[in-house]
C-alpha cells in the first residue's frame, strides 16, 4: 500500500496502468461502485414517500431504463476501452467537446454520490452502535470521517485488492439481504407479519391519484440505486481483454442487482404492509433495522446494518475510484503533458486525483455538518445532485451510441436494435425532467446546481485553447 505522501510516477515512468484485471474484477467494481445493500438500505424509504405501496413499480421502471441505457454501454465497450468510461465512449462517438462535457458530469456525479455515501456510513454506523451498545455517538461527522479513513487506506492499493475487497463484502451482505426478503415472503405466505401482515399483490398496484409521472418521479431512487452500474467501463486500461470482459461485466451487474433489488423492494413493501399504516412506516422507517428484528431478531438486525455499513465504505471506495479515474483521464488527454492530476502510483492508482476526490468528499462531510444538515438531509442531497449529474452522462452515452452503431458508417448492429438505446434515452431525459420541474424546495434548486457544474465544463471545453485538439489525440489510442 502506498501512502498519501508517496512520490507518484507519471504514465511514461510507469508504462501506464497495470493490465491485470479479468472479467469478475470488473463486474466486482460495477457491482461495488452500485453497492446494492447500502443503497437498497435507505432509497426504498425515498421512494416511498412519493409512491406510497407501489415503490416495487418504481424499481421496475427503473430496471427497465437501465436496461435499455445499459445496452449503449454493452455495444459501446465492445469497440472502445479507455479508463475514462463515459468520456471516453462520447469522446469517441461524438466528438471531443461532447466526450469531455460527459466525462465532466460524470465526474461531478461520482464525486456527489461518493459524498452522500461516505455521509451515509455516519447514518448506519451510528445506528450500530447505538443498537449494539458498543458508543452512542452524537455526531455523524465523526463516524464519516472514521468511514472516510478506511476508503484512503484502501484506495491507493493495487486495483486487484480493490475489486476483491468489494466483491467480498457486498456478496456477504447480498446473501444476508436475501435471506431477510425470503423470510418475509415465507411469512407473510404462510401466516403473517408483526403486525398481521400479509401476503397481497397491493404492493403492485399504484395508490389512488398516482401515474407514470409519479413512478418516474420515484424512479430516481431506483436509478440512484444503479449509479456506477457503467463502472466497469472506467477499468478499459486495466482490464486484460477489455472489449470482451468490460461488457460482460456490465451486463452481470445489472442482471444480478436488478433482481436482487426487485425482489428486496417487494420484500420491504409486503414486510411494513401495504396499507396506509404500513406505508408510513416505510416511508419513515429504517429497513434493515425494523424488518430485521421484526422477522428474524435483533442481532440478525444488527448484522444487517453493519453490512449496510460496510456495503457504503464499499460504494465511497469505488465512487472515489470511479471519479479519480475520470479525473485522471480528463487531465492526461487534455492536458498532453503527463503532469497535473495525469500521475500514477507504484501500484497504477492515479494518485494525484485520488487524493482530490478524497480531500473534496472530506471537506463537503465536514461542510454539511457545519452548515447544519441532518445526516438523512445532507445525504439525499448529495446523493440527488449525483445522480441528476449522473442521468445527463446517460443521455449524452445513448445519443453516442446510436450515431455510433447505427449512423457512422456500416452498421454495427442489427438496425431494429436503435429502437433499445432510444427507448433508453427517453427513459432517462423523462426522469431527469420529473426530478427538476416543479419539485419542492431545496431539491427545486438543484437542478440549477447540476447546470452550474455542466456549464463550467461546456466553457473549459469551449474556451481553453487547444483542449478539444488534445482529447481527440489523447482519445485516439482508445479504439480498435
Amino acid at each position: 500500500m502506498t501512502s498519501l505522501g508517496a512520490e507518484p510516477q507519471t504514465p511514461s515512468a510507469t508504462g501506464g496502468m497495470h493490465r491485470e484485471l479479468r472479467l469478475v474484477d470488473a463486474a466486482a467494481f460495477s457491482v461495488g461502485l452500485i453497492g446494492p445493500v447500502g443503497a437498497i438500505a435507505l432509497l426504498g424509504t425515498g421512494a416511498a414517500a412519493i409512491i406510497g405501496r407501489g415503490v416495487t413499480l418504481s424499481f421496475i421502471f427503473a430496471v427497465i431504463g437501465v436496461a435499455l441505457v445499459g445496452y449503449a454501454f454493452v455495444k459501446l465497450s465492445q469497440h472502445i476501452a479507455h479508463t475514462g468510461s463515459v468520456y471516453a465512449l462520447v469522446g469517441i462517438t461524438l466528438g471531443p467537446r461532447a466526450g469531455f462535457f460527459a466525462g465532466w458530469a460524470l465526474l461531478g456525479a461520482y464525486t456527489a454520490i461518493g459524498c452522500g455515501s461516505t455521509i451515509e456510513i455516519g447514518l448506519f454506523g451510528g445506528q450500530f452502535l447505538s443498537d449494539t451498545g458498543i458508543a452512542h455517538v452524537n455526531e455523524y461527522v465523526w463516524i464519516g470521517l472514521i468511514g472516510l479513513a478506511i476508503v484512503c487506506a484502501l484506495a491507493f492499493n493495487e486495483i486487484r485488492v480493490i475489486t476483491r475487497t468489494l466483491l467480498a463484502s457486498e456478496l456477504a451482505g447480498v446473501i444476508l439481504v436475501t435471506i431477510l426478503s425470503l423470510v418475509i415472503f415465507a411469512k407473510l405466505f404462510f401466516s403473517h407479519g408483526p403486525q398481521g401482515q400479509t401476503f397481497n399483490w397491493h404492493f403492485l398496484a399504484l395508490p389512488t391519484g398516482a401515474d407514470i409521472g409519479t413512478i418516474a418521479s420515484a424512479a430516481v431512487y431506483g436509478f440512484l440505486a444503479f449509479a456506477g452500474f457503467e463502472g466497469a467501463a472506467a477499468l478499459g486500461e486495466e482490464t486484460d481483454n477489455p472489449k470482451k470482459e468490460i461488457p460482460r461485466a456490465i451486463r452481470v451487474a445489472i442482471i444480478v442487482v436488478g433482481a436482487f433489488y426487485l425482489i428486496t423492494a417487494a420484500a420491504q413493501s409486503l414486510g411494513y404492509g401495504t396499507s396506509a399504516a404500513g406505508v408510513k412506516a416505510f416511508a419513515d422507517g429504517f429497513p434493515f433495522g425494523d424488518l430485521g428484528k421484526g422477522y428474524i431478531g435483533s442481532v440478525y438486525a444488527d448484522v444487517l446494518i453493519l453490512m449496510a455499513t460496510v456495503s457504503l465504505i464499499a460504494i465511497s471506495l469505488s465512487c472515489a475510484s470511479g471519479a479519480a479515474r475520470i479525473m485522471y483521464a480528463l487531465s492526461r488527454d487534455a492536458g498532453g503533458d503527463g503532469r497535473g492530476l495525469a500521475v500514477l502510483s507504484r501500484h497504477g492508482q492515479p494518485a494525484r486525483a485520488l487524493i482530490t476526490v478524497l480531500t473534496i468528499i472530506a471537506v463537503v462531510l465536514v461542510g454539511q455538518r457545519v452548515a447544519g444538515s441532518s445526516v438523512l438531509d445532507a445525504t439525499f442531497y448529495a446523493l440527488t445532485l449525483g445522480t441528476i449529474s449522473l442521468l445527463v452522462a446517460y443521455v449524452l452515452a445513448t445519443v453516442g451510441a446510436i450515431r455510433f452503431l447505427f449512423f457512422a458508417g456500416p452498421a454495427k448492429a442489427p438496425r431494429w436494435q436503435v429502437v433499445v438505446p432510444t427507448l433508453g434515452g427517453a427513459f432517462v431525459v423523462y426522469t431527469i425532467y420529473k426530478n427538476v420541474v416543479h419539485v419542492a424546495s431545496p431539491y427545486s434548486y438543484f437542478g440549477w446546481l447540476v447546470l452550474a457544474w455542466l456549464v463550467l465544463g461546456a466553457a473549459l471545453v469551449a474556451f481553453v485553447p487547444g483542449l478539444a485538439g488534445r482529447v481527440r489525440a489523447g482519445l485516439a489510442t482508445s479504439t480498435s
